[in-house]
């Protein structure tokens, strides 16, 4: 099922898209898509924004990773937030399951459960947060390369 827009005012309109996420777990290679895209459309509508090819590879690398975890961790749909603000973009993935990710101590023999440090490694900074019905977990991204990034 392909990831649908959800309308509350929010979805896909200036620096900001709302996408609800159900289905099959083909979704989660279409979150990447729909990142990309957002950024793109967002650099070609907004005055002054630039976007690093840096910053959208290391978006789409986040998306997957928070968008993984939430269908292999929570029951139910999953909510991908994207926001621009300021010269970031802010990742928020909202799932059903009320228990908090952590990090687990580092250990290069463990196979998996790496996607939480992944993120953390790659964003500016990582919000986990419980809500109502479940938590959001939201990862800042720069969107311009600072001097000496590749």
């Amino acid at each position: 099922m392909e990831p649908v827009p959800v309308d509350e005012g929010d979805a896909v309109t200036g620096a900001r898209a709302t996408y609800a996420l159900e289905g099959d777990g083909a979704w989660i290679a279409r979150a990447r898509g729909l990142a990309a895209a957002f950024l793109t459309r967002a650099a070609e509508t907004a005055d002054g924004l630039a976007v690093s090819a840096r910053a959208v590879e290391v978006t789409q690398l986040v998306v997957s990773e928070l968008v993984t975890n939430a269908r292999k961790y929570a029951p139910g749909p999953v909510r991908l937030d994207l926001c621009i603000s300021g010269d970031a973009l802010e990742v928020g993935v909202r799932d059903g399951n009320p228990v908090l990710p952590v990090a687990r101590a580092a250990d290069p023999g463990r196979v998996g459960q790496h996607g939480l440090e992944i993120v953390m490694a790659l964003a500016d900074a990582l919000e986990v947060r419980p809500e109502a019905a479940g938590k959001r977990v939201t990862a800042r991204i720069s969107l311009v390369d600072a001097p000496g990034d590749r």
